[in-house]
């Protein structure tokens, strides 16, 4: 049986999001197609437009926000003397949830992965090494997952501030192998930033 052409094109622009296979997105298709109220497929369309059209990344830390700089740049009362440096929004958002962390973010949009074409230059590494120009940043949290990429990423940033003034540090392995921050629970995640240990000793 052939789904008519409107259910296909749902069936795709399902597919193309992230987690979600041939049958999740037939699944969803239908349902949205036979079960939900047109009032609310409207205000899923407006809500997918408008994330798309109303929000930017932050130009400092680069954080999802609809007001630039976003709001935890903004903020007067975080530690500007700390950066957690973090792979994607969502780790940033992890750590929110912890409300412990007080200091700034950046997000690096991606991890150092050779194998799928990816260098320090295609991920927000440059942004960083810019910004630490212009900030009194005394410290830097890696916080990417412990992956082998994250891992590597973590490594690599720690070398490029090797002979600089600025404390680098690590989550420590309170988190999983191969585990990400987003899946971690707050008190994990507490334990593996307050446990953060030093890997750059050079510093002044």
């Amino acid at each position: 049986m052939y789904y008519p052409e409107a259910i296909q094109k749902l069936i795709e622009s399902f597919s193309k999001l992230p987690g979600i296979g041939p049958k999740s997105a037939e699944r969803l298709a239908v349902f949205v197609a036979t079960k939900m109220k047109e009032e609310d497929v409207l205000n899923f369309a407006k809500g997918l437009v408008s994330a798309k059209r109303d929000l930017m990344q932050c130009s400092v830390c680069g954080n999802l926000t609809d007001k630039n700089p976003c709001a935890i740049c903004r903020d007067p009362h975080r530690d500007r003397s700390v950066i957690a440096v973090v792979e994607e929004i969502k780790d940033l958002i992890a750590m929110e949830k912890m409300k412990e962390y007080r200091g700034l973010y950046h997000v690096l949009n991606g991890v150092i992965s050779p194998m799928n074409g990816i260098g320090p230059q295609d991920i927000n590494i440059p942004s960083l090494l810019e910004r630490l120009k212009n900030e009194e940043v005394k410290e830097i949290i890696l916080a990417t997952n412990t992956t082998i990429e994250g891992e590597s990423t973590a490594l690599y940033i720690a070398k490029l501030l090797e002979n600089t003034d600025i404390k680098v540090t690590r989550i420590a392995r309170g988190l999983p192998v191969g585990g990400g921050l987003e899946y971690a629970d707050e008190v994990t995640l507490l334990k593996a930033l307050e446990g953060r240990r030093e890997i750059n000793n050079n510093h002044k």
